[in-house]
């Protein structure tokens, strides 16, 4: 029976699954260690709904004390500077595969092949830079959003989130792991402590200390998809540029070996140039990215394989995050999947009576499977199908990336266009987080041509242009960032 846990980790991965078994499981001894000499990533950081409501609605999170103490800004999904359309918006609301009015002849996609703008609230909010209708002053909060943060910022927040739940913290590093037959018997610390538990959550990042340091754990590679194994990262200070605006979404752009994220927070604008080494040096990618971004600080330099490990509960050990599989910020997964499986874990605890069974761990090793394969799956659409640059790089993506178990999916949109009737039986995934939505919005963003033609009649195409134009009146009516802050920070505001 597990009376206590060990959480070998304190970023965002080990103390998010630190509160969810302590949420869960309250009486559960929960340890988090914490080594000082490893530190976090620390970059500025996306997310999806995933962690929204794992947050608000699982971990139970306060509105007001998150806000203050995080930081965050909102977004609202993705500006993709990706293929042959100036941009295009993929957003956390409404898909093209809908109709904005019923009486619409077609799904929005079919209405796009030419001008992609307005099909919707959500992504005319997005190129108008608002982020909430207004009423009275005040924002209007809707569903739809995640959030930016700056990382540290956010695991100071979770750290005394955590110490609130009495999760104890140990700051130390391991030295030695010992382990048996049925698993880690103890963590040798620094300072000399023996350090054991009943079960061990691996939180320890790309080093992946117990999952695949210590146990030697298989690793699946995704480099037949995913070509890019470094990451360039740096940001500038907005300086006091207050009327400066605060994009509601991440912008991804499209650069000569690879592409480039920029996240916004309200005091810094966060850059990176994610690239493959096989196509450019460090040095090239440094003053690629500098041209682009003359204001930027001081980078560095991130390395990563992406692909994800064979199992992710082994014995008495389970990965979580980074530890388990990683795959590029292209989506913003990462705190998603922490999210996930931290949930996860906790409930699989809590059903089992702390008692899981060599089922539970097949369960969980086989939804951490699909969970990192749909991801891979996903991503290798994105790279496939990017016609705006004729690169080396992206000629190679374009001749070689596999496609990883999307084929079908690509198929029937080449034969049907942008039509979601059969969404569900394609994925073939009930644990799949992209919805055939998202390839919708990818598909038809980057302009992938399709068989069947369609025209709308006139009427048809009235209506929806009408629709499109009260999108816009809508956004453009709407509350930028900045305004919204200011909004929740003055007294008439109610987070109730």
């Amino acid at each position: 029976m597990i009376h206590k846990v060990i959480v070998l980790g304190g970023g965002s991965a080990g103390f998010l699954a630190a509160l969810a078994l302590k949420v869960k499981l309250s009486t559960l001894q929960v340890v988090v260690i914490r080594s000082r000499e490893i530190g976090i990533i620390g970059v500025g950081e996306g997310s999806t709904g995933i962690l929204t409501d794992f947050l608000h609605n699982y971990l139970n999170v306060g509105w007001k004390k998150f806000y203050e103490a995080a930081a965050p800004t909102w977004k609202l999904g993705l500006k993709f500077i990706w293929g042959p359309r100036p941009y295009f918006n993929y957003t956390f609301g409404p898909g093209l595969e809908i109709r904005s009015d019923p009486a619409q002849a077609k799904p929005n996609g079919y209405y796009c092949d030419d001008n992609i703008e307005y099909p919707d609230q959500i992504s005319a909010m997005m190129t108008h830079d608002r982020v909430f209708a207004e009423k009275n002053g005040m924002p209007i909060a809707h569903g739809h959003v995640a959030y930016h943060f700056e990382n540290e910022r956010f695991v100071r927040y979770l750290e005394g989130a955590a110490l609130a739940k009495r999760v104890e913290i140990l700051d130390d590093t391991v030295t030695q792991t010992q382990q048996d037959d049925h698993g880690i018997t103890s963590l040798i610390l620094k300072s000399g402590t023996i350090a054991q538990a009943d079960l061990y959550v691996d939180c320890s990042g790309f080093a992946s200390a117990l999952l695949g340091k210590a146990f030697g754990e298989p690793f699946i590679s995704f480099k037949k998809s995913l070509f890019c194994d470094r990451a360039i990262v740096g940001g500038r200070d907005r300086q006091g540029a207050e009327d400066e605006v605060i994009k509601p979404y991440t912008t991804c752009e499209t650069m000569d070996s690879g592409w480039a994220w920029q996240i916004e927070h309200e005091h810094r604008v966060a850059r990176g140039y994610v690239y493959s080494s096989d196509f450019i040096s460090d040095d090239n990618a440094e003053r690629e990215f500098r041209t682009k971004n003359p204001k930027i600080g001081p980078t560095r330099v991130v390395r990563f394989i992406s692909g994800r490990y064979e199992r992710s509960w082994v014995k008495n050990v389970v990965a979580i995050g980074n530890a388990s599989g990683f795959v590029e910020p292209l989506e913003a997964t990462a705190l998603g999947a922490i999210a996930k499986q931290s949930r996860l874990l906790a409930e699989t605890l809590a059903s089992s009576d702390c008692q899981p069974g060599p089922m539970h761990a097949d369960m969980y090793n086989r939804f951490n499977g699909q969970w990192w394969d749909s991801i891979l799956r996903f991503l290798a659409v994105h790279y496939k199908f990017n016609t705006r640059l004729d690169t080396p790089f992206w000629r190679h993506c374009r001749e070689h990336t596999d496609l990883a178990g999307a084929q079908e999916i690509v198929e029937y949109y080449k034969e049907n266009g942008p039509d979601g009737s059969w969404g569900a039986t394609l994925l073939q995934n009930p644990n799949d987080q992209f919805t055939n939505s998202g390839y919708i919005t990818m598909l038809t963003g980057m302009k992938v041509p399709y068989r069947r033609t369609w025209a709308p009649t006139q009427s048809d195409n009235a209506l929806f242009e009408q629709r499109r134009m009260q999108f816009r009146d809508m956004a453009l009516k709407a509350m930028p960032v900045r305004k919204v802050l200011g909004a929740i920070r003055s007294p008439e505001w109610s987070w109730a």
